[in-house]
């Protein structure tokens, strides 16, 4: 496995309306995404995120996603169908001290444009009641068309600071 994963795009936040990592190509058939430690600016804020055709986020209701909610007291189930974005996480997050956000995602099929693209999504963060939560799902983009880019923002506000890379796995 050594040497699979390929760094194809990243960017780190400073005080940024979105984050996008882009350069998806057929080059590889599967991407990884990580998000590490996004600070918001605002407090109580869901992670958004939308894929980019030719660069440009797709903001139609073509969204849908689910997820299985772990936290610290329950669990419990999520879905959101005909949604113009995917939330990445089912907690808000806020400026709270060590409130933040961590995950990685998986992408597949974004260059067959005769067919959907999906993302799978794990993530971990500490919420506004300082409260252990993880979500892992995923979704589904209903529009067949080659995808290039993905698009990380907030619902409110600007992300302070976090890591986002994007690789590509080796075919």
């Amino acid at each position: 496995m050594a040497g699979s994963l390929i760094l194809v795009d990243s960017d780190t936040a400073s005080n940024s309306a979105s984050i996008t990592l882009s350069n998806m190509s057929s080059t590889y058939d599967v991407y990884k995404v990580t998000v590490n430690k996004l600070f918001p600016v605002n407090d109580n804020v869901y992670v958004r995120g939308r894929f980019t055709e030719s660069g440009t986020p797709n903001t139609t209701s073509n969204y849908d996603h689910a997820y299985k909610n772990m936290y610290s007291s329950a669990f419990s189930n999520s879905n959101y169908p005909n949604r113009t974005f995917f939330y990445m996480a089912n907690n808000y997050i806020g400026t709270g001290t060590q409130e933040q956000f961590n995950a990685v995602c998986y992408i597949f099929n974004s260059q067959a444009s005769d067919e959907y693209t999906f993302i799978t999504n794990e993530n971990i963060s500490r919420g506004h009641t300082y409260s252990l939560w993880s979500n892992q799902g995923g979704g589904v983009f209903t529009v067949a068309s080659v995808v290039d880019g993905i698009e990380f923002s907030l619902d409110s506000g600007n992300i302070s600071s976090g890591e986002f890379k994007l690789y590509g796995l080796k075919k």
